[in-house]
């Protein structure tokens, strides 16, 4: 009795035919009716399809990874999106992973990738080579959204001001500049910035549709805050990674930006009354 259990760990699709003849050849030998050409058979058992197909995708660079590591055959991504045709990618790669982020551009549409196995030159080929089909995947929905970045903020008396900076994707303009996610997601993308005083554990959140943030605070607290982005349409995954942390920082003549202007124009006048001192004692 011949087992084949290995076969239900990953879902493939195969050239019927193929499987019907490589069977074939595998009974017959096991039933003694005929010798089964040892190459073929010992090629049927020691080829390997994709296993553990998984998608990697931050900011819509994606990346597609599976297993195992090949030995006497090559991998070939083959990438089609329901409104889209089948591309190839990573053809004859011994790795096992591929970058599919340029396949991808139509980030609302649902993709599927069969990761081809294929016979190295010189050993037995087949028509149709058998193929791993991946889980199907759609950026807009799945990809996760990196760190915001925080631009600048300033603390003024009673108001914290803070702008926000957008990741960037892979993708690009006409003029070559990078799309951020702002481009992309639009109105379904939402910010929050979370806020406390420094020291305490009573956390605070306002939320925009824009990049900006002002919110009034305690006149002469420090503040801690960080921000996270939200994509208002997805069940899953809505959520951003979190941006750096920043604090606040009050001198005694006032915000930490405030007070290191201060000492840049105390040190301008001295080094002008230097010059003016020198000037005089040389005439």
């Amino acid at each position: 009795m011949i087992s084949v259990n290995y076969f239900s760990q990953t879902e493939f699709y195969y050239n019927h035919r193929y499987l019907r003849r490589e069977i074939s050849l595998l009974l017959n030998r096991e039933s003694n009716q005929f010798r089964a050409p040892h190459s073929v058979t010992h090629n049927f058992l020691s080829f390997f399809f994709a296993v553990n197909i998984t998608w990697s995708s931050i900011n819509f660079k994606t990346i597609l990874q599976w297993q195992p590591v090949p030995t006497n055959y090559v991998y070939t991504v083959k990438i089609s999106g329901i409104n889209s045709n089948w591309e190839k990618a990573c053809v004859h790669t011994k790795e096992t992973e591929c970058d599919v982020t340029d396949k991808l551009e139509k980030v609302k549409d649902t993709y599927t990738a069969h990761i081809v196995s294929e016979m190295l030159s010189g050993t037995e080929k087949f028509e149709e080579p058998p193929y791993a089909i991946s889980p199907k995947f759609t950026p807009y929905n799945q990809t996760t959204i990196g760190k915001p970045g925080i631009q600048t903020y300033e603390l003024t008396d009673s108001k914290l001001k803070v702008l926000v900076e957008d990741p960037l994707t892979p993708y690009r303009f006409p003029n070559k500049t990078f799309k951020s996610i702002r481009e992309i997601f639009k109105n379904d993308l939402e910010y929050t910035l979370y806020y406390w005083k420094d020291l305490s554990t009573g956390k605070k959140e306002a939320t925009t549709k824009s990049n900006q943030f002002e919110i009034s605070i305690d006149k002469g607290e420090n503040y801690c805050f960080y921000v996270q982005a939200t994509i208002l349409s997805r069940r899953e995954n809505r959520k951003s990674q979190e941006s750096n942390m920043n604090c606040t920082r009050h001198w005694e003549d006032g915000p930490a930006g405030t007070y290191l202007v201060k000492q840049v124009n105390r040190l301008v006048f001295s080094c002008c009354l230097l010059q003016i001192y020198k000037l005089f004692m040389k005439q």
